[in-house]
This record gives C-alpha cells, sequence and structure tokens, in this order.
C-alpha cells in the first residue's frame, strides 16, 4: 500500500481505539520499551503526543528514561511551518509550551539543541513496515532533522498496531526507524 493509504486507513483505525484500550496498549508498548538494550543517553528528543490524534503518549517512556539515565536532557522540536525544519529545544519544568497552527504543542523559546547531539529519537508515525519505513503525517519534517542527525543516533517508533509487510512508495529521502515498540512486540531493523 501507498503511504496515503496507510495515512488514512491509520487514522480511521486510531479514531476506533476506546480510551481502555489505549491505556491497556500503553501500559504494553512501555513494557515492551523497557526491554530494549539501550547505551547511556544524554539527549532524548521526543514529540509531545497530540491526544486528539489518538498518537502513543511519549510521558511514560521519558519519565523511564529519565529514571535509567540520570542527568538526561529531554529535547522537544518546534516547527517552522515556511519551510517544514525544526529547531530542537530542551523540556523542563521551565518550559513554556503553545499550541501551533498544527495543534502541537511546541516550547515558545529556551536553550537550543544541534541535531548532532541527540542519542536517540522517538519519532512519531500513523504506520510502519518490516524493514523500518514509517507513514508519518506527510510533511517531511522529521526525515529532515534525521538526515542531520549522527549515523549512530537511535530512532524509536512507538505504534499501537503492528507492522505492514511493505510500504510501496518509500523513497531515498526515507529515514528508516531503528525500532518500533507495539503492545505486542520490539522491531528492530
Amino acid at each position: 500500500m501507498t503511504k496515503k493509504e496507510l495515512r488514512n486507513i491509520y487514522r480511521q483505525k486510531r479514531a476506533g481505539l476506546g480510551e481502555a484500550e489505549i491505556e491497556k496498549m500503553q501500559d504494553l508498548i512501555l513494557i515492551c520499551f523497557q526491554q530494549l538494550s539501550l547505551p547511556f543517553l544524554h539527549y532524548l528528543h521526543t514529540y509531545l503526543p497530540m491526544h486528539v490524534q489518538k498518537e502513543v503518549d511519549t510521558y511514560p517512556v521519558m519519565e523511564f528514561l529519565k529514571f535509567s539515565n540520570p542527568g538526561l536532557h529531554v529535547v522537544v522540536p518546534k516547527t517552522d511551518p515556511e519551510n517544514n525544519s525544526m529547531i530542537h529545544y530542551i523540556y523542563d519544568e521551565h518550559t513554556v509550551l503553545t499550541k501551533s497552527r498544527y495543534n502541537i504543542m511546541e516550547p515558545e523559546t529556551g536553550l537550543t539543541v544541534s541535531a548532532g547531539d541527540i542519542d536517540m529519537v522517538l519519532v512519531p508515525l500513523l504506520a510502519f513496515d518490516e524493514q523500518g519505513n514509517r507513514v508519518g503525517y506527510g510533511k517531511g519534517c522529521y526525515d529532515r532533522f534525521l538526515a542531520q542527525c549522527r549515523k549512530d543516533v537511535i530512532k524509536a517508533g512507538l505504534s499501537f498496531f503492528e507492522a505492514e509487510s511493505r510500504i510501496d512508495d518509500t523513497d531515498e529521502f526515507d529515514i528508516p526507524l531503528t525500532y518500533c515498540i507495539t503492545p505486542q512486540k520490539v522491531y528492530e531493523f
């Protein structure tokens, strides 16, 4: 299937999820995530979940990683809608968030971090395949950002659903995931 087809299917699948079902799957994703054998992390880049879109909540994973990596800096993006690029800000108790025109909570300002400093990225997605390719929201922001990161950056997706066998229209600009964690398993690519 194409990215466009998968976007439509997985938006509908997410819309059909109930509150109790989401809560259970969130717990299972965290349990599976905790099984990863990760190096010590200094900088974690994460998206802030859009609950209206029923995205996987990144906060439990963030808290687990902060506990297991003392001194971990959490970094969140702010998107420039003119060119779909991102600026990366330290996210802490002092960060003031505002809603973007895409209804994403983003930092107003703060200390910026270079893409080259980031050790791990929690990458938003709608669907993914068995090769680690992902379907995002179609703006290309994360692929551009991941291209600026170090080659050894860990790219982890979180999904309520299992992998598709193949995304038909991937291209050379698509950057595959390192892992994708679902309620059932950890996919390693």
